[in-house]
């Protein structure tokens, strides 16, 4: 079965300093027929002005993914950890048992695009951590390549969580597939162009939830980049 999220359906709020697109309820958005997909809780499509940004806010128990699309984003956290995110890089925070931090555009002539994600640890008061990998474009070029997982294998980043991200790049007619084992769900995001998902055309914004598939195929309807998230 597979179900989709136009990207025209999610909550929006424009703040001047930041235009946000919500797939699933968020801060003031709330629509309890979308308040998450399993594990799976928010992914907010955030576009931020040049040197805007969110100033220090805290977060707890929660697996935080930020993933770049266009400029760059400045990140400083009460770890100590800091660092700049720009595309072809994934940052993960974990917050455990509480963490500041505050997310800016250091730029002062070009926007940020930018996914946040966030994700239900499978374990609680953990203590906070951070960790950021780049993934060269040819790891993401017409096949679908793993971003984060439990356990950091194939050099992904390590989430605490039973899930698993994959991306992909794809231009028109370029194909990827991905297995799902049974009783597993997947949510697919297409953060860039249009893409083909199991037969279902879906444009940039647009997500999909799938439960009771077997396997994920994706298929570039013109140059297209895609998240997929396999949830327990």
């Amino acid at each position: 079965m597979i179900a989709i999220r136009r990207a025209e359906d999610r909550g929006h709020a424009d703040h001047g300093w930041l235009d946000t697109y919500h797939s699933f309820s968020f801060a003031d958005y709330y629509d309890p027929e979308h308040t998450g997909f399993f594990g799976l809780r928010v992914i907010n499509e955030d576009r931020v002005q040049p040197g805007g940004g969110f100033s220090p806010h805290p977060h707890r128990d929660m697996e935080i993914i930020s993933y770049v699309l266009e400029g760059a984003l400045k990140h400083r956290d009460s770890t100590g950890s800091g660092s700049t995110i720009r595309p072809g890089e994934v940052q993960r925070m974990s917050a455990g048992t509480g963490v500041t931090h505050s997310e800016v555009n250091p730029s002062g002539e070009e926007l940020v695009h930018f996914l946040q994600i966030w994700i239900l640890p499978t374990e609680i008061g953990i203590e906070p951590s951070y960790e950021q990998r780049r993934f060269a474009p040819e790891e993401l070029d017409g096949r679908l390549r793993l971003l984060a997982s439990s356990d950091g294998r194939a050099g992904s980043v390590t989430i605490h969580a039973d899930a698993a991200l994959y991306g992909g790049r794809f231009d028109e007619g370029a194909t990827g597939e991905l297995g799902l084992r049974k009783g597993r769900h997947s949510w697919v995001q297409v953060a860039r162009g249009k893409a083909r998902i199991n037969g279902v055309d879906l444009k940039a914004g647009d997500g999909a939830a799938l439960s009771g598939e077997t396997l994920v195929r994706v298929e570039g309807v013109e140059a297209s980049e895609v998240l997929i998230f396999d949830l327990a």
